[in-house]
Formats: C-alpha cells, structure tokens, sequence
C-alpha cells in the first residue's frame, strides 16, 4: 500500500506523519514550533523528511496560504509565518515527488473521502478557529478557482470599514466568524477591551444573558455567512470544522439557514475527520485518493 510523508504547516506548530492511501495514519504524530525564520522552517522541513523518506512515495504538505493550482508552491501570503515562506522551493526538499495543498482545502477533501461529507459531492467546509479558512468540493473535485485560491473566507459583511481583517482589507467574514471575530464582538458589546473569547463562551454556559447575547450576535454572523455560501455554491452539506466549531449549535444554523436560502435544502453538520485532516486530505490527494 503506498503513503505519503504529510507534514502540516501552521503558524505556530507543524506535525508529521506517514499516511496511507486510506486515510490512516501509520506512524508516530512528530511535532514542532514553527520555527521564525525561513531557513529554519527549510531546516526543519529537510530534518523531517530525510528521516523518513525512504519509507515513503510521496511528500505531501498541508500548509496556511493560497497554493498554485500546480500543487508546487504558495501563492502569496501567509500570515503569521515568516514572510519568505512563500518563495520555499518545495520540491528541492526531497528526490520524492513532492506535493502541496492548502490546508483547509486539504481538510475539505479529507472529510469527502473518509469524514462527514463522504458521498456528498458537493460540499463546502468553514473551518472556524483564531481566523477562518474554506475549502470547496464541486462535483465531486476539490474547487480551487483560476489561480489556487478560491475558498478564502474574505467576503464583504459590511461596507462601512467598521472592523479591520487580518489580510488588511475591512469587514471580512473571518473578521466576524472566527474566534478572534467573537473577542471583537465581545469588546464592542461591553466596552471592555480585555475580554476574551473564553470569557465569552464560560458566560453564556453559566447563564449570563449579557455574555449569551454576545455569543447569538457572533453566531448569526457564521449564519450570515452560511446562508451566503449555501446561495453560491447550492452544496448537499456544508461541514463546520475548528476550535470554534465545538461551540455553535449547528441544528439552529441549519434550520435557519435553510429558513432563507433559495437553493434547495442543504445540511450543517461538524467536520467528523479528526484534528489532522489537513495532513489526512493532503496524503490521500498527494496519493491519488477518490
């Protein structure tokens, strides 16, 4: 059976690990801090693979940012990593055919294959954390646009330059969706600008109807942006996944979402791959999966 070396890339740590082509992950999980500079990420990358390169057919990467539609390299920028990260010569790292994907979409695909969308051909995931990623199956194909980076959640919630986004324009959904979103919403409603995300979520579970009423505005503003996916994309599902994810009640979104659609009915559900799909969808796409 062939595998794939997968190795997530993220902001603040990367993991590794072999996987084979069904999706099962046959070794021990490594992790890392993501290094700060360029060169030590490249180190740490060639240390990672030259361990286990021989015992692999393919390198396959799960990483923050665009990728080319060629699956070799990152488009532009990728947040909090070091800023040379887009111009990594991936496929100098290994003699092995090696392979990229954004990590949302990487995920997007794991939970097609083998998580909660499997046998739904079209589908779109939101993946709800500090910032908020997409990745698009269409037809029963991961969706990446003319260049690589379709699925980035930076649609318009407001025209009014009310809330700056992390990727430097206003107002963006991941601006109001994520958790970083909630945090905002919080310190708007209160006026206490060192409330946190947290404070937030333990209010509402003990009942506070301030804290609630913060939680309902953050949560109808994923809804906003579902409904709004849902009218795009006509999908059979659309999977919620990340930190954020655990804490909205999906039978209300779907309910209400599908309340103020004019597609046809779709379902919410939460993603059921695991915390490493990213590595998982990278593999079974690095190997071939369908």
């Amino acid at each position: 059976m062939k595998k794939a070396l997968a190795i997530d890339v993220g902001g603040t740590k990367i993991y590794s690990a072999i996987i084979n082509e069904k999706g099962e992950i046959v070794s021990e999980i490594k992790k890392n801090h993501t290094p700060k500079t360029f060169e030590e990420i490249r180190e740490l990358f060639k240390t990672i693979i030259n361990e286990h390169e021989d015992d692999v057919d393919v390198i396959a990467f799960s990483t923050c940012g665009a990728v080319k539609n060629d699956n070799s390299g990152i488009l532009g920028s990728t947040g909090n990593i070091a800023k040379e990260y887009p111009s990594m010569d991936f496929k100098s790292l290994s003699n092995k055919p090696v392979f990229v994907e954004n990590d949302a979409n990487a995920a997007a695909w794991a939970e097609y294959i083998i998580g909660a969308s499997q046998g739904m051909p079209y589908s779109v995931m939101v993946t709800l954390g500090t910032g908020v990623g997409g990745g698009i199956i269409s037809g029963g194909k991961l969706y990446k646009g003319k260049s690589g980076a379709a699925g980035e959640m930076h649609f318009k919630m407001r025209t009014d330059k009310h809330r700056k986004c992390t990727c430097g324009s206003w107002d963006c959904f991941e601006a109001y969706a994520s958790g970083t979103g909630l945090k905002l919403t919080a310190q708007e409603m209160t006026g206490n600008p060192d409330i946190t995300t947290y404070d937030v979520i333990a209010g509402k579970q003990n009942g506070c109807e301030h804290m609630t009423e913060i939680f309902n505005k953050w949560q109808n503003d994923i809804l906003e942006g579902i409904i709004g996916l849902a009218n795009l994309f006509d999908p059979d599902v659309i999977v919620l996944s990340g930190s954020m994810a655990d804490f909205v009640d999906i039978e209300y979104l779907e309910k209400e979402a599908n309340s103020q659609i004019v597609t046809q009915p779709f379902k919410v559900v939460k993603a059921s791959a695991g915390n490493y799909s990213g590595m998982i969808g990278a593999a079974l796409l690095a190997l071939g999966a369908e």
